[in-house]
């Protein structure tokens, strides 16, 4: 999905208000002209982002099971805001799957921003929940951690004991913080 046309549906859903979540969770085709091809590259390289920013998330991927990365995930918001961004499900080299990712939220908000997030699924009990449940709501169901600078120095094969490690990354924008609490996780099918 262009950068445009993703700060568009996020002003959208910002402007909307309080959207249901609901309506994200039925499956979608992927927007973008290019397709899965695109989104394969984008995803792709995020990551290899991600662990040249942060050395030891390399070591942590090689022990998850899988991970859903989102490569581009646009924010928008005056007091109610939105979130849209399309990624995959990769095991090892496989992929496994593409994702969705919507978020609703209100409060005191203003701005627009653009972010990548990975999650780490780390145990067979959380790649198994996003199989059969085509998707989750982050903070429902598996454990996910959200990992800062200072935690993802200390992380370790003998401290990873939660199902999900999720790292937010490439923050561009002129809107404070990011939180994926809430957000909902959804599958959809590539053209």
């Amino acid at each position: 999905m262009t950068d445009t046309r993703q700060i568009i549906l996020a002003a959208g859903l910002a402007f909307a208000g309080a959207v249901p979540i609901s309506i994200a969770s039925t499956s979608h085709a992927i927007a973008s002209p290019t397709g899965e091809e695109q989104l394969n590259r984008d995803s792709d390289q995020a990551l290899q982002r991600l662990y040249e920013s942060h050395p030891s998330v390399e070591s942590l991927s090689r022990n998850a099971r899988a991970v859903l990365i989102f490569p581009n995930v646009v924010k928008a918001g005056f007091v109610f805001g939105g979130a849209y961004g399309e990624g995959e499900l990769k095991q090892g080299s496989k992929i496994d799957g593409y994702y969705n990712s919507v978020t609703a939220s209100w409060g005191f908000q203003a701005g627009v921003q653009s972010y990548g997030y990975a999650v780490f699924l780390m145990t067979k009990r959380a790649v198994s929940y996003l199989h059969r449940t085509q998707g989750w709501e982050i903070g429902v169901g598996p454990t996910v951690v959200i990992v800062d600078e200072g935690v993802a120095k200390n992380l370790s094969t003998s401290t990873m004991k939660d199902d999900a490690y999720a790292f937010i990354f490439d923050q561009k924008g002129l809107m404070a913080g990011v939180s994926i609490e809430g957000t909902k996780i959804s599958h959809i099918n590539p053209r």
